[in-house]
């Protein structure tokens, strides 16, 4: 029997590449590189290389598990969703649907986050919840406020007509790497390429400008730039006037703030800030991209409105080449949000808020009784399952013992609940407190599409079969909604997309045969003779009124200071071989051997006053607990700065679980800590 190449969409972060998969008798056995793909070219960075390292390992699930004392046991299936629903149910009846819990995955598909918020929702729970409210929440919030649309304005392969980039929060050359070869791309063309980041990486070392910002200073930045813009006259008049609101607030907002103020808020010169600012506003085409940097803090709405208010001052937005661009995390994060796998938000963005949203998804599901919203986000979960009012939680596909922060609140709050469900393809740190655990099919063992960053909807088939008795999360949840008598009505991916085409308008003309083309489609796509949308906002934003709503904001100070006990500052982020959790990268043998351990980088300056040498282990501690890391020494960290990857549960130990008040994101970015040599 020969070999088959299946098409298929990488699962780690969300640019969403596309790569074959090499299938022999039933087994992934390889990958071959899809140059025909439009944003990857047939590249992928060391996690898509490495791919079928997971979806191949041992320690998959394989079987459904129940808790016996400190230990699990092999259930039937019939079992496992019996005891589901019994879960469930007993919560329900007892306590109210508002005792329940859901939290999507945005490693899953559009169909199966789509069906794990109709079943909470038909269950009578407002409270449904993803990822990204670890992550971009606030570009859902925030874009949303400014433009009416929490998404990526252009598309990837259009940096390439970039000519300046300001990446200001983001080290898209380790979290997202394929993104690089479009800026170099553009760098190639004559592209100005500007950081704003406190840290040296390698996305500072391509930079043309490197601004080292003092952490949280953004933005004082951001509006030190648009001081020098509107000053020097440098500000889109016509396009102000014509297309957004909230100019002459903004001018107000900024009357007596100077650029030498900004300064001095920012550590970066006053000659740096307005350099920055002419290149950007004086460039044909400006890109703004932006990742964690700018969300995680308890400001980080207030971040991303500014963001999008500096491109609405400069014009640089709706063209090819400028806009806004939120360098989002997991594969399907933006799905899952479309798909209204939010507290905040129904299927399409309709807000969950607005009784019209119940009404027409009481209609479209032939459902009565769906609740208003907005529901509890999943931090809020956590403070809910502590005060003993969140009962029962079912979690898809995500990790909150690794990635939430402070997570011995969260291990205390998972603790308090009645009952855990966690339908998983490893036995995660979550899953170990479970009550019951469901193992399901990984994503090349599944149909379904799936949105990138960049708004683009692409199909993929099951390459080969669940491993063991792994099930697909869509029949997993419709075996659930039987037995707590709802008909979901959507037993194949199929028939879920053709309903999501019906009810979520962007989605509208997104049909399996035409995004099961090489490259899919971007939203919004309305009907089937639609060629979909590359750029966003060319003629009117998103908004009720078709004008951009310009944000007048202050700088918020962190929630956690620097003090004697604690004086120095910890940031957290990511790094190329691994992701998130880690809970696939970390069984992936080849990129294990690149980053093994948890690390902390700290300046050399700290080091000597600390006499910690490069390679100690050391403990790093704030109020909320200590861990251990290995030191790094190293000049990317400024003095009194330091520096941890996410992807080990240590780091979430100690991060801060401060909120945005309108997003509600933790504060990840912020937190203080000392440093003490092992003993």
């Amino acid at each position: 029997m020969s070999a088959k190449l299946i098409p298929s969409v990488c699962p780690y972060c969300a640019v969403g590449c596309g790569f074959y998969i090499v299938v022999e008798k039933g087994k992934a056995i390889g990958i071959e590189y899809m140059t025909e793909h439009p944003t990857c070219e047939g590249a992928l960075c060391p996690k898509g290389n490495a791919v079928l390292e997971f979806l191949n390992h041992e320690e998959r699930l394989k079987y459904p598990l129940k808790r016996a004392g400190d230990t699990f046991v092999r259930i039937s299936w019939d079992e496992a969703l019996d005891l589901v629903a019994e879960g469930l149910s007993r919560n329900l009846k007892k306590h109210g649907p508002k005792s329940l819990g859901f939290l999507a995955s945005s490693r899953c598909n559009n169909e199966e986050n789509y069906l794990m918020q109709k079943l909470a929702r038909m269950l009578g729970s407002p409270n449904v919840d993803n990822c990204a409210r670890l992550c971009h929440s606030p570009t859902v919030v925030g874009l949303g406020a400014v433009f009416g649309a929490g998404a990526m304005t252009n598309n990837l392969i259009d940096l390439q007509n970039s000519k300046c980039i300001f990446a200001i929060g983001t080290n898209f050359t380790e979290a997202h790497p394929i993104v690089t070869r479009w800026v170099q791309r553009a760098k190639d063309r004559g592209a100005k390429v500007i950081v704003a980041d406190p840290r040296i990486t390698s996305t500072s070392w391509m930079a043309d400008m490197h601004l080292r910002i003092k952490p949280g200073s953004d933005i004082d930045l951001l509006r030190g730039m648009m001081k020098v813009i509107i000053d020097e006259g440098l500000a889109d008049q016509k396009f102000i006037s014509q297309r957004t609101d909230g100019y002459q607030e903004l001018l107000q907002n900024l009357r007596g703030f100077s650029v030498h103020e900004a300064a001095e808020l920012t550590g970066v010169s006053a000659d740096q800030i307005v350099k920055a600012a002419r290149i950007y506003a004086k460039s044909p085409a400006s890109a703004l991209l932006y990742s964690m940097g700018i969300t995680q803090h308890v400001c980080g709405t207030d971040n991303v409105k500014l963001c999008a208010t500096l491109a609405l001052v400069s014009g640089q937005i709706g063209r090819p080449g400028s806009g806004v661009w939120p360098m989002r995390g997991q594969n399907n994060v933006q799905g899952n949000c479309d798909m209204g796998g939010m507290a905040e938000f129904y299927p399409g963005y309709k807000r969950a808020s607005d009784p019209k949203s119940a009404e027409f998804f009481e209609s479209a599901w032939g459902a009565s009784g769906l609740p208003l919203g907005p529901g509890l986000t999943s931090t809020e979960m956590t403070d809910a399952a502590l005060e003993g009012t969140i009962k029962a939680l079912y979690i898809i596909g995500e990790d909150p013992v690794i990635c939430d922060p402070n997570i011995k609140k969260t291990t205390a709050a998972l603790e308090n609940l009645d009952f855990l469900v966690v339908q998983e393809i490893f036995m995660t740190a979550t899953a170990k407190m479970a009550d019951v655990v469901l193992p399901a099919a990984a994503w090349a063992e599944k149909d379904g599409s799936y949105t990138s960053m960049e708004r683009r909807v692409q199909w993929i088939d099951q390459a080969v079969s669940p491993v063991g008795e792994a099930r697909d999360g869509l029949w997993i949840i419709n075996e659930i909604g039987k037995r707590l008598g709802l008909d979901l009505k959507g037993t194949s991916a199929t028939e879920i997309l053709k309903e999501i085409n019906r009810y979520v308008p962007a989605y509208g003309g997104m049909t399996k045969e035409r995004i099961s083309r090489i490259g899919g489609l971007r939203w919004p796509c309305p009907d089937e003779t639609h060629p979909g949308t590359d750029i966003l906002h060319c003629e009117r934003f998103a908004t009720a009124d078709g004008k951009a709503k310009m944000a007048s904001v202050l700088n918020v100070p962190p929630a956690e200071m620097t003090s004697p006990e604690y004086p120095i500052l910890l940031s957290t982020g990511r790094i190329v071989v691994h992701y998130n959790s880690g809970s696939m990268t970390r069984r992936s043998p080849s990129l294990l051997e690149r980053d093994p351990e948890l690390y902390v980088e700290i300046n050399p300056e700290d080091a000597a006053s600390l006499k910690v040498r490069h390679g100690d282990v050391v403990k790093v501690k704030t109020v909320r607990g200590e861990t251990e890391a290995v030191a790094r020494i190293t000049g990317k960290v400024k003095p009194g700065i330091v520096f941890m990857p996410f992807h080990w549960q240590g780091t979430n130990i100690i991060t801060s679980d401060a909120l945005d008040p309108v997003s509600k994101i933790p504060e990840y970015k912020m937190a203080a800590c000392r440093i003490e040599a092992k003993s």
